[in-house]
């Protein structure tokens, strides 16, 4: 019922004048859109930049954890599309055993219903790849402070869809043209509506929503909803 309901939502936003997104411009606001969008990024290396000063402690620390604990590598390069539809390298703590393709592989050859589950939601619940202690790091979302870095780069945005993976494309169907318009987002509307107990299709619902519909202000109420979330860890693994 849940992916009947979002394709329906789906169905009614696709009806939608694909411009709407740049209806201010026609009224002849477009300095002030443009004015928004400036704004938006200044905020972001402003926080960003902010952010990894003051959390620079528990940065050399978790370092120090992960290096004791885990060994190297201590960080990841995921690519991921980015606005426009370019590749780049997504930043995160590793919280995973190095050898996590073949793990995955083989895992998912020999449990059916894990390999159903990987091909409706692209998650595991019960992912045999993450380790001990990335587990905590995923629950907290702390692997992903590092993506602060990708966001002072321009990569990425504070708010905005969760970066994909070029296989994730297809899911997207007519609207990967929504996602590609804006920079992906450290948080975003999926992350304060359940993450990963929320079906794919609903996330596509979520991030197209999110474009179609976006201001500061919006993003700027994502944000505050974020901290709440983060410490329910609702849907994180």
């Amino acid at each position: 019922m849940e992916n009947l309901a979002s394709s329906n939502s789906l169905t009614r936003m696709a009806g939608n004048d694909e411009a709407s997104l740049f209806k201010t411009r026609k009224h002849g606001f477009g300095f002030f859109l443009d004015f928004a969008r400036a704004s938006k990024r200044a905020f972001d290396v402003v926080m960003a930049s902010a952010a990894l000063v003051f959390l620079l402690p528990l940065f050399l620390m978790l370092v120090g954890v992960l290096l004791v604990a885990q060994g190297r590598p201590i960080f990841i390069r995921h690519s991921r599309v980015g606005r426009g539809g370019a590749s780049f390298p997504c930043l995160k703590f590793r919280s995973m055993v190095t050898n996590s393709d073949v793990v995955l592989r083989e895992y998912l050859a020999g449990n059916p219903s894990a390999r159903e589950e990987w091909s409706e939601t692209h998650k595991l619940k019960n992912d045999p790849r993450i380790t001990p202690l990335g587990r905590f790091l995923r629950k907290s979302s702390v692997d992903e402070l590092p993506q602060l870095y990708n966001v002072i780069r321009g990569d990425m945005s504070l708010v905005g869809p969760r970066p994909i993976v070029r296989d994730e494309i297809v899911r997207y169907g007519a609207h990967i043209e929504e996602y590609l318009r804006v920079r992906p987002g450290l948080t975003g509307l999926w992350q304060v509506s359940g993450r990963s107990d929320i079906s794919y299709q609903h996330r596509v619902v979520l991030d197209v929503r999110y474009v179609r519909e976006w201001s500061l202000w919006r993003d700027f109420v994502i944000i505050f909803k974020t901290i709440p979330a983060l410490l329910r860890s609702s849907g994180s693994y």
